[in-house]
């Protein structure tokens, strides 16, 4: 009996239009098929787009006309036109359009609350990359049957940053295996339901990893692999750093730290469920699919690591100090973390004093107003927004000099292998 024993998961960069689709034909026609199941993300900055969107409709109460997604749409049609060699009487155009017109309607719907209508909307992205994928592969000998990812992985209410049920989605997801005959699967990125009602979920934002290691997790495969636009986890952002350097093999703790401080390369939650299974993922280039991979298992041997350098931009330091001036001792901390938690305010950095509690996180309006109005009564808050958090793994002394010089430091925080420092 044939088993899916490969997730491969290509994010929005490796489907950005025509060239790239290809190019994802390409490395498939030379990697076995039968026991593979394909994550997918919407295609280049779809997901922006549709964010936009969302934005743009709710400041005008819904009354917006369908051409306010025209350049969207006309993204995807010069996609599907160059694919499909012109023929815009392929089937998957009329299902594209309809897609659109469904888009439409949810954007429409701004009377419910944003969190809400987001995840009915932006996970439009998804369902139009892998229609149009699933199609165009097809037509060109790579055989896969396209599956609906809302119909497998289920989760709680917990708009944009789902909890997923792991009991219910493997009753779903192990019939994959069930009369599995080789054909390939194709799946969506992000995306999710919860049960009873039944409406679209998401997993936060650039969850598609996530996505995969649920698949991987579930299935029980033999490994997983995460296609990027570099040739592997390297210790700083290129973009951002002229020298960096590649880092061939990591544990599942030292990614998740990396990816905990804010390294881009994978979505934070993705080691969870490979490391629950001892899941070897492997971080390959789709550029030049014969490069070798990063690694990433559960490897107990030493491994001398380089420093490595996160930058996390738009991040808002809070600082909050009880008002009776009493300590900030157990109590008054259980208070505050527990409405961080319902807040649902994903601390970057957290530091405490006699008086004070100093967090940094993401930059979000709703969810600073929303922090200060609950806590204002008994606590003073001040904030700085605008700030950047640098994060060095297994720093050497000195070695964030370079970064940090003629910027303000709002805050230093080092322990045995990491220095966190907030600038200005």
């Amino acid at each position: 009996m044939r088993h899916i024993n490969k997730v491969y998961k290509f994010g929005g960069a490796s489907v950005k239009d025509a060239g790239a689709v290809r190019n994802l034909l390409h490395i498939l026609e030379n990697e076995d098929c039968s026991d593979l199941l394909l994550v997918i993300s919407a295609m280049g900055k779809t997901t922006n787009a549709i964010e936009k969107a969302l934005k743009d409709f709710r400041d005008n109460d819904g009354h917006l006309e369908i051409n306010a997604l025209e350049s969207l749409m006309d993204y995807h049609e010069k996609i599907m036109l160059d694919l499909f060699d012109g023929n815009s009487q392929h089937p998957v155009f009329e299902s594209v359009a309809n897609m659109f017109l469904d888009l439409y309607d949810n954007l429409q719907a701004t009377g419910y609350g944003y969190d809400y209508q987001y995840d009915q909307t932006v996970s439009f992205g998804e369902m139009l990359s892998t229609t149009i994928i699933s199609a165009f592969l097809n037509d060109n000998g790579i055989k896969n049957r396209l599956l609906d990812a809302r119909e497998y992985i289920i989760t709680d209410h917990n708009f944009r940053s789902a909890n997923v049920d792991f009991d219910e989605s493997r009753l779903r997801v192990e019939k994959l295996n069930e009369n599995h005959d080789g054909t390939m699967l194709i799946a969506q990125g992000f995306i999710a339901a919860s049960s009873k009602p039944e409406v679209t979920t998401t997993l936060g934002r650039e969850g598609s990893d996530y996505t995969a290691a649920i698949f991987a997790n579930l299935l029980d495969v033999k490994e997983m692999s995460v296609w990027k636009d570099v040739d592997g986890v390297r210790n700083a952002d290129p973009k951002r750093f002229p020298k960096t350097e590649k880092i061939k093999h990591l544990t599942y703790s030292e990614a998740t730290e990396l990816t905990f401080y804010g390294a881009t390369v994978l979505h934070p939650k993705t080691m969870k469920p490979l490391q629950n299974k001892n899941i070897p993922l492997k971080v390959r280039c789709f550029l030049d699919s014969k490069l070798e991979p990063t690694v990433i298992d559960g490897s107990e041997e030493f491994i001398n690591y380089v420093p490595s350098f996160i930058v996390k931009d738009n991040q808002v330091l809070v600082t909050i100090r009880p008002r009776d001036y009493s300590f900030m001792n157990e109590q008054n901390l259980g208070i505050l973390f527990g409405m961080l938690n319902e807040l649902n305010i994903h601390a970057n950095m957290i530091q405490t004093s006699a008086l004070n509690l100093s967090i940094c996180f993401d930059e979000n309006a709703h969810k600073l107003n929303a922090l200060i109005a609950s806590v204002e009564q008994s606590f003073e808050v001040r904030y700085n927004a605008g700030l950047q958090l640098f994060t060095v793994r297994h720093y050497k002394e000195g070695v964030e000099n370079e970064f940090i010089k003629e910027k303000k430091v709002f805050v230093e925080q080092r322990s045995r292998s990491t220095v966190q420092i907030v600038l200005g």
